[in-house]
């Protein structure tokens, strides 16, 4: 019997949809974000939180009415911060466990969701909660040094990291604090926080047809969906440019372009590049976690949604 299923792939390749399918297939599921933006609150289009995809439409009508109803999936881990602020895993282990006992207190299912690779193994590996505080002195020593050198720093240590959102020279110098933190204290990350059993499933598209949706994607949220307004109305709101900048992709080209520093072009095509780059990042990430132990059962998400979830629904007890 599992304590939660895991529902993990690289971006577009339709998880959230999956999740949410799936959690209405079971009739007692709810989902749990493991993404590391979609948690601030105002970031929507550029985090692809697909809200819409925790409305199910029922395509049998309900008995009382003869209308066609829907389910609402509940969630959680989305929108929980204000935008501009930052957010750790020592967070985000807090925030799962938190959101984990209230789903299963209320006798329920958790399913959790997401692309973002350390948030995902700090669960299915159970990490020990650690909060690493500010190092100035280090920061003040890396501070000038190129992303490339950075992220060279970080293969040098022992313990695996994350570099699947190590996309900006701050993100890098905050995992290297991290790094220097364990080793100094001599903590040994992967003392249990509690064991969880996950029926973990990676959702598999092939390389081309990833491009594919992350081209389409892209394109139709910055004509069609409103992207760059979303990025202008946050700098409105008077969130920091360098904030923005930090949280990377998305927002990190998009704010660039608005204050000024880039080209429409420049940023779209320079934007596609750094997506597709994240998204092969990911997926190494995962391939990473299977050879640490994680047993990632990996589904053709090219199939037809019904058939991934029915697929789900086989291998799974849960439901």
């Amino acid at each position: 019997m599992y304590d939660l299923i895991t529902i993990l792939g690289p971006t577009a390749c339709g998880k959230t949809a999956v999740a949410t399918q799936l959690a209405a297939r079971m009739g007692h599921a709810e989902i749990i974000s493991a993404d590391s933006r979609q948690v601030f609150r105002g970031m929507d289009i550029g985090t692809g939180k697909d809200l819409a995809d925790f409305t199910i439409h029922l395509a049998e009508p309900s008995a009382l009415n003869h209308q066609p109803s829907t389910i609402n999936i509940p969630y959680h881990l989305i929108d929980i911060c204000e935008a501009g602020t930052k957010y750790s895993v020592f967070e985000f282990q807090r925030d799962f466990l938190r959101a984990y006992n209230n789903i299963i207190g209320r006798g329920c299912f958790p399913i959790l969701c997401g692309g973002t690779g350390l948030y995902i193994e700090s669960v299915l590996r159970a990490y020990k909660l650690v909060e690493v505080p500010v190092n100035a002195a280090l920061r003040e020593r890396l501070e000038g040094k190129s992303l490339e050198e950075l992220t060279a720093m970080l293969a040098t240590y022992k313990r695996l990291h994350n570099t699947t959102d190590v996309d900006t020279a701050r993100r890098a110098i905050r995992a290297i604090e991290i790094e220097e933190f364990y080793r100094e204290h001599h903590i040994d990350e992967t003392e249990p926080f509690p064991t969880l059993r996950s029926l973990t499933i990676g959702l598999d598209i092939s390389r081309e047809l990833r491009r594919e949706r992350i081209t389409r994607r892209l394109h139709k949220r910055l004509e069609e969906e409103g992207m760059v307004a979303e990025v202008q109305g946050l700098l409105d709101r008077g969130v920091a440019a360098e904030a923005l900048i930090s949280y990377g992709l998305e927002y990190r080209y998009l704010t660039l372009y608005l204050t000024g520093q880039m080209s429409y072009d420049e940023m779209v095509r320079q934007l596609e590049i750094a997506i597709h780059q994240f998204a092969k990042r990911q997926m190494t990430y995962f391939r990473g976690m299977e050879r640490r132990g994680v047993a990632i059962k990996w589904i053709d998400a090219t199939k037809n949604l019904a058939d991934v979830v029915s697929q789900i629904m086989a291998i799974s007890p849960c439901g």
